[in-house]
């Protein structure tokens, strides 16, 4: 399962890295990953205007995409788009940050699942 990582460098520079996340076959119930671990669950809807300048993560977390489309740009330039479905894991809690804008005039729903 696909997962985009962002995260920061030793220079405070904030990147995408895309990484796989495996799946084991668990028969009948379907392809299970192991057990991660987690602190907590956020439930979150923001408004079709959202558009947050730089800032980090407030904590090492997954934000899971229920719906939406937002496009997160990093501080090397780089953008990308995320809609209902995606998965990232911010992990960008210090440094330059990054930027995220809603890019569709619709709400957007999502789930953060913080990681200790």
């Amino acid at each position: 399962m696909k997962v985009t990582r962002v995260y920061s460098d030793a220079s405070g520079e904030s990147h995408f890295l895309d990484k796989e996340i495996a799946l084991h076959d668990a028969g009948q119930i379907g392809r299970l990953s192991d057990l991660q671990p987690a602190a907590g669950i956020i439930f979150r809807k923001n408004d079709a205007t959202y558009d947050y300048d730089w800032h980090n993560a407030p904590q090492k977390q997954y934000i899971i995409m229920l719906d939406g489309e937002i496009e997160i740009e990093v501080s090397s330039g780089k953008k990308r788009t995320f809609r209902g479905g995606d998965i990232l894991l911010v992990e960008d809690v210090s440094g330059k940050g990054h930027r995220t804008r809603t890019v569709n005039n619709q709400p957007r729903r999502s789930i953060f699942v913080t990681i200790p």
